[in-house]
């Protein structure tokens, strides 16, 4: 299964980052998170972290696995938050960074759609007074 829940693809190794590329076997990945690999089994249980797994069933954690594996040490540890804590802190910053990237696409979608609509003005943050681009009837007729 991938993070979000659905399931994994086999790894394609020439294609994965190095940050994504599963290495680590559960008691290397415990020894760099600082923690027991019953944590980690734990961890897992509750849904907080999901190693991907070899053809044998062997939990392997990749170098962002084991940086999410500390941000749950950190949390728990110095912040004195609970495991049930640490998802929903997990799951907002998810729905977070969603939000952001949506928030992006929309930031270049009006850019572009200003271009078009506007062709020659630079970025369309200039502000012009109502007054100067439309002309009421009756300022029409008093100018006369």
């Amino acid at each position: 299964m991938t993070r979000d829940g659905g399931p994994m693809d086999a790894p394609d190794t020439a294609t994965q980052g190095s940050e994504e590329r599963a290495v680590y076997i559960i008691s290397v990945a415990a020894e760099l998170a600082g923690v027991h690999p019953q944590t980690l089994r734990i961890y897992e249980r509750k849904g907080l972290v999901r190693p991907q797994r070899t053809q044998g069933n062997t939990r392997r954690y990749s170098p962002a696995d084991v940086e999410l594996l500390r941000m749950i040490q950190s949390l728990t540890q110095e912040e004195g938050v609970n495991l049930a804590g640490v998802k929903r802190i997990m799951e907002l910053r998810a729905q977070m960074e969603e939000l952001q990237r949506r928030v992006q696409e929309l930031q270049q979608e009006l850019s572009h759609r200003r271009a078009i609509a506007m062709p020659g003005r630079r970025s369309g943050s200039e502000i012009e007074p109502m007054r100067a681009v439309v002309r009421f009837p009756w300022q029409e007729r008093g100018a006369r």
